[in-house]
Order: C-alpha cells, then structure tokens, then sequence
C-alpha cells in the first residue's frame, strides 16, 4: 500500500499537537493503514511517550516506529526465529535511519538533558513555550516521514 508521506507526517503532528505524547502520535498517523482501531493504536502507544514512560530513554518516535513495524511484519508463529528475524532488521532499519538524521534515537540526548536530570512522571503541560524548546513535534515528523518511505519502498 503506497501512503502519502507528507500526510501522514502531517498526521503525526496534529495528534503530537493535540496533547498526545510522541509515541501515539506516530502510531495514530498510521493506524487505519492496519485497520488499527484508533483507540487501541493509543493505548499500545501511552507508555512509550517521553523515552519509555518519562525516562528519557528510547525516543517515543522511535518505539512507535517499532510498534508500525510489529504491526507490519512481527511473528506470531511459536519459534518462528527466522520471523523474529525479520522483524528485529526492520526495527534497526528504522532506528539507524532516525539516529542517521536525528543524530541520536535517545530521549534524552535529543532533548539536551544531563543524564542526572531528575525524572518525574509528570508530563509538561503544552504551552507556545514547550513547542519552542523541545524537537518532539520535528521527531514525530521525522518518524512518520522514515515509516511512510519504508512502506512505499516496499512495493
């Protein structure tokens, strides 16, 4: 299925700018490419905003674009090594594409934050001030961009 990239960044973006974290925001841009109900697609998502729950590890861009690739090729076959295997090329793919242009796949590094920065679970409220200091709504664009281009590189 080709999917028009711009869109689907466009996507990404308005549901990052609608208080959803980093992680929905990119699922949500290409749910209904896998019939995903809208509501389950955030749900699976919630907990990777913030670099997995806040913790300012893994960019949620990122592990949203890892929850895509499930979706588009994850084994369910008891065993299936070779599936496994597949899939995990398909998430260092997407990763080492993101770290390519982003210059790092970590929450933190992204954001320039000491690793000593204090880690709370309460997430910062969206004001005209959050979107100027934080790269989350150009992080969003970038995940959607790399996964829109891998599902059209595909066919």
């Amino acid at each position: 299925m080709k999917v028009n990239v711009e869109e689907r960044v466009e996507r990404g973006k308005e549901w990052f700018k609608k208080g959803y974290n980093c992680s929905q925001a990119v699922v949500a841009a290409y749910a209904d490419v896998y019939d995903l109900d809208i509501n389950l697609a955030l749900r699976m998502a919630a907990s990777f905003g913030g670099g997995i729950g806040r913790m300012r590890l893994t960019c949620g861009t990122v592990s949203g674009m890892c929850i895509l690739a499930g979706l588009e090729n994850g084994s369910t076959v008891e065993g299936d090594t070779e599936g496994k295997g597949r899939n995990y090329e398909l998430v260092q793919l997407l990763a080492h594409q993101f770290e390519k242009e982003a210059g790092s796949i970590t929450c933190a590094e992204l954001l320039g934050l000491k690793p000593m920065t204090p880690i709370t679970t309460k997430p910062e409220e969206r004001t005209p001030e959050y979107y100027k200091k934080r790269p989350c709504v150009e992080t969003v664009a970038l995940a959607c961009r790399i996964y829109g281009e891998y599902l059209n590189s595909k066919e």
